[in-house]
């Protein structure tokens, strides 16, 4: 698709409007999107985070632009280090493992790997240079062997956030140091203390600060001036408008010119936190869910608006799955005795009227909602659904008709399923699976919020078999509630009786059950989402 066949609005958070889409160069789009601080597993905040950009990375895709995208890791901070020497760990050691646990459950997610993923600690040159052009700027200055920033020095401070000056804080990662200027200043460099990681630098041996990295990285990987800065909503500030100040003092010429953010993940509508107990890891979801469920959760609801965590809404958006994959391996199964014959077919079929009004209205809905800044929230259910319902009403007719108007119905059921997958490409709930291998892969996750293994199922099924036949109908319905309780449903096809998980029908909403895990992993720590 060309790029500028759809306009794309998106929601700016420096002007608090949607705007038109347009990169600063024609085709090709920039985008920088702030990392997991890495000291432990990572959380649904950096989940809703990352699927949030990775679904505007596969639109822009989608939309024919060349992207260059940029996802940094933080590996050097004051709460690695803390985490580090609780467990008598190398800080690096430790910050590399949880990086690669993140990629980990990224790749679970269905998260495109990124263009560049830089880490802080391997990009000490370009930190350094830039802290050393803001003091040229007479922006930053040196006290002790630490480098403060001065936001006096930054007529615009507070441009993205809206806060005055005179109400700012010193930072969410820093107490007040009364060697600064201004309350408000925040560190460039650390001088070193032992035992904490340090590089040499002019100003003595030390380490970045927290805000510096970004700026550094995304110019480095992209320039002083890119279109799409990413993050999620708490990074605001003082992130981001950090960021600002300090790119603008190191290269008047940098900018971004569209900001977007992310909204919280809450728990019965407060953000999640330690303190509440209300705080889940990814791995805790996909311990009894599917990865690709826990995506399809969220992005139930618009990128920018708050998700409320439930298990209730996990079982609708693995319900959700199932039945898709559900639909599309029914429709493999009915148009494999048909395929060598569409394949001699040369062309002749054409598509029914019907099919083609299905794809056109799925197209139309489908770009419409993601073009009004990734508005995801229903979209697979209208036209998408009316695909599925096509799907289902098509399969009984192949066999009643006659030679011509059953390769017609094959190529419109053929054409129809590849616009589907089209959509859950783009979404990123296309599995790499064949759908029955993920069909089996929901199966066995729904075995386990069950509690029971399939030979349980098995033998419940034949115990109500027996029922039946003795005309215990009170017994039948029991062992079929029961199950149904635990959310798995028994149907009765002819004169077999097969099951699938479904949505229980009593459902508490309750942490997921955990298995122990060693103490340094045991402890989750509340965070901001992206940080």
């Amino acid at each position: 698709m060309e790029a500028n066949k759809v306009e794309l609005k998106v929601y700016n958070s420096m002007t608090q409007q949607k705007e038109v889409f347009k990169p600063i160069e024609p085709g090709k789009v920039a985008m920088y999107v702030c990392g997991i601080t890495a000291y432990d597993f990572s959380h649904l905040g950096h989940a809703r985070a990352a699927v949030s950009f990775d679904i505007l990375y596969r639109y822009l895709l989608h939309l024919g632009y060349e992207v260059t995208y940029v996802r940094n890791f933080t590996d050097v901070d004051d709460k690695i280090i803390k985490r580090a020497n609780e467990h008598g760990e190398n800080p690096l050691d430790l910050s590399n493992r949880y990086c690669e646990e993140y990629l980990i459950d990224m790749g679970a997610l269905q998260c495109l790997v990124p263009t560049h993923q830089p880490c802080v600690s391997s990009h000490m040159e370009q930190i350094i240079e830039m802290i050393e052009k803001i003091i040229e700027k007479d922006c930053g200055y040196v006290v002790d062997g630490d480098v403060f920033f001065s936001v006096d020095k930054s007529p615009n401070y507070g441009q993205l956030s809206g806060q005055k000056l005179e109400h700012t804080r010193a930072g969410e990662r820093v107490a007040v140091d009364s060697r600064k200027r201004n309350p408000a200043d925040f560190a460039l460099w650390k001088a070193a203390k032992p035992g904490e990681p340090h590089w040499e630098s002019p100003w003595g041996l030390g380490r970045p600060g927290w805000h510096i990295e970004c700026s550094a990285m995304s110019a480095h990987y992209l320039s002083p001036r890119f279109d799409i800065h990413g993050g999620g909503i708490d990074l605001i500030f003082p992130h981001h408008e950090n960021e600002i100040a300090q790119s603008c003092a190191a290269c008047e010429n940098s900018g971004v010119a569209y900001w977007l953010h992310n909204g919280h993940v809450t728990n019965n509508n407060e953000k999640m936190s330690k303190s509440l107990g209300n705080f889940f890891t990814i791995r805790d979801i996909t311990a009894r869910y599917h990865p690709l469920a826990l995506r399809h959760f969220l992005i139930s609801v618009q990128y920018r608006s708050p998700l409320n965590y439930s298990l209730w809404q996990l079982e609708s958006s693995s319900d959700a799955l199932y039945y898709i994959y559900q639909t599309l391996q029914d429709l493999v199964d009915a148009l494999l005795p048909y395929r060598e014959a569409m394949s001699k077919d040369g062309g002749k079929a054409q598509l029914t009227s019907e099919a083609k009004d299905i794809m056109d209205k799925l197209k139309t809905e489908f770009e419409g909602k993601m073009s009004d800044d990734l508005n995801t929230a229903h979209i697979l259910t209208g036209a998408f659904q009316d695909v599925l319902k096509f799907i289902n009403s098509s399969l009984g007719k192949l066999k009643k008709m006659q030679q011509k108007q059953r390769m017609s119905l094959t190529l419109s059921l053929t054409e129809v399923e590849k616009a589907a997958r089209e959509i859950l490409d783009v979404l990123g709930l296309l599995s790499n699976l064949s759908y029955g291998e993920f069909l089996k892969e929901l199966r066995q996750k729904a075995l386990v919020r069950a509690g029971v293994e399939e030979e349980d199922i098995s033998r419940m099924i034949e115990e109500r078999t027996r029922a039946r036949k003795n005309k215990e109908f009170e017994r039948s319905d029991q062992i079929r509630a029961e199950l149904t309780v635990k959310g798995i449903a028994l149907m009765d096809v002819g004169r077999e009786t097969v099951w699938r998980p479904c949505v229980p029908t009593k459902q508490e909403d309750e942490k997921p059950e955990i298995k122990e895990q060693p103490p340094a992993e045991q402890e989750k720590k509340s965070q901001p989402e992206s940080s």
